[in-house]
């Protein structure tokens, strides 16, 4: 039994979206529907799956997921929109899949077949690392980046650091496969850390700063555009954009101080808005 929660504040999409899921066979689901991200943080439930709306009044999809993650890393989301460029909202959330509205019941039902696929909490392969303080064992999410500097490796995690003896490069390649990318000739980043871009710097969730080379830039920014889009939902041109010191509106979050440095460009909410990070 799969448990799901609805979201979203249109009440005819809430009810179109429920009697899609009642005609999906693959295995049983039970679906609770909520007509708000304040009513569904409210119900503090366990869900195995949540299919959420973005554009609500009141706390909005992209606050509640980033509520949700922060005491549940394994449920997996999918965001229901009206907005085809899916990578502005990625960031902090790390959804699982995107689908435009109005929804169709095809893709709806293949993500729900790629969710059963994936377990839908499976367990992450657990790596193994030798390490000069001795062998690490560590899960690649909470592995933040790699660092070559004084002849070894340096590995940031959320527990800690640690002194490897390895090639930074055999790194990146062994690595890649897991969503890392490198930005530098001296760093390997984890895509699911990366909470920001801004010119040739990124900034990771710890609040780390990486720098991104100028000869890296456009390979290492086609890697997360790819990584946020997933699973064939298609990728958005990041590059060519000249609106430095201007606003512009998605739905109702109002983004703000888009930035052109060459190839590398950014997005970050308006001063004073909180919420999460937003990547153009």
């Amino acid at each position: 039994m799969i448990k799901i929660a609805v979201c979203d504040d249109d009440k005819t999409a809430l009810a179109a979206t429920l009697e899609l899921l009642k005609d999906y066979k693959k295995v049983p689901l039970e679906a609770d529907a909520y007509q708000s991200g304040d009513a569904l943080l409210a119900a503090g439930k366990k869900y195995d799956l949540l299919l959420l709306d973005i554009d609500m009044e009141g706390t909005d999809g992209i606050e509640t997921a980033r509520r949700i993650r922060e005491s549940d890393r394994d449920v997996k989301l999918i965001y229901i929109t009206n907005y085809s460029d899916y990578t502005i909202f990625a960031f902090g959330v790390h959804a699982f899949a995107y689908l435009l509205k109005p929804l169709k019941a095809e893709e709806l039902f293949a993500q729900l077949d790629e969710a059963c696929d994936y377990g839908l909490a499976r367990p992450e392969p657990e790596l193994e690392f030798q390490a000069k303080e001795g062998i690490v064992r560590m899960v690649p999410s909470r592995i933040l980046c790699f660092e070559y500097m004084e002849r070894q490796v340096l590995m940031y995690t959320a527990e800690g650091s640690w002194h490897l003896k390895r090639r930074i490069t055999d790194l990146a390649e062994e690595m890649e496969t897991y969503g890392f990318a490198m930005p530098h000739k001296s760093f390997v980043v984890n895509l699911y850390a990366v909470q920001r871009i801004h010119g040739y710097e990124i900034t990771l969730t710890d609040g780390r700063q990486i720098p991104l080379s100028q000869k890296k830039s456009a390979q290492f920014r086609r890697a997360l555009n790819e990584y946020l889009a997933g699973r064939g939902h298609g990728t958005a041109d990041l590059s060519g954009i000249s609106l430095c010191g201007k606003y512009i509106s998605v739905g109702r979050h109002v983004l703000w101080g888009i930035q052109d440095s060459g190839s590398a460009r950014s997005i970050s909410p308006k001063p004073g808005g909180g919420g999460p990070v937003y990547f153009g």
